[in-house]
């Protein structure tokens, strides 16, 4: 069960580096920011408040991966929790579907870290 928390807390950590790459270097694409329902000129006023969003998801998967390797349960759990709320969050006041790409899988890896340390 430990391995199979660790590869979990590991994917959540990899989709966050997604997000982060995404924010931070292709934001300005309009396949991106359309997808949110930002026009052109909306996308270039916000985006360096995305890109900065970017820079503390890169916070949130290094905290993942390190909690993911980590042998401390409370690092994983902490920076799941964190994903968990700004999931929530953003399912409130971004898109619905933040809870599928953010909550759900971080949600699924904190059932996992707790059952592997059980």
């Amino acid at each position: 069960m430990q391995t199979v928390s660790t590869i979990v807390v590991a994917i959540v950590g990899f989709i966050h580096i997604a997000i982060s790459v995404v924010e931070m270097f292709f934001w300005q694409n309009p396949s991106v920011y359309g997808r949110l329902g930002f026009s052109a000129d909306i996308a270039s006023q916000v985006a360096p408040i995305v890109n900065n969003a970017g820079l503390y998801n890169a916070f949130l998967a290094a905290g993942l991966l390190w909690g993911a390797f980590s042998q401390s349960i409370s690092i994983p759990i902490f920076f799941l929790v964190c994903v968990i709320v700004a999931g929530l969050y953003g399912a409130v006041t971004l898109k619905p579907t933040t809870l599928v790409l953010q909550t759900f899988p971080a949600t699924i890896a904190l059932i996992m870290v707790w059952l592997a340390h059980s």
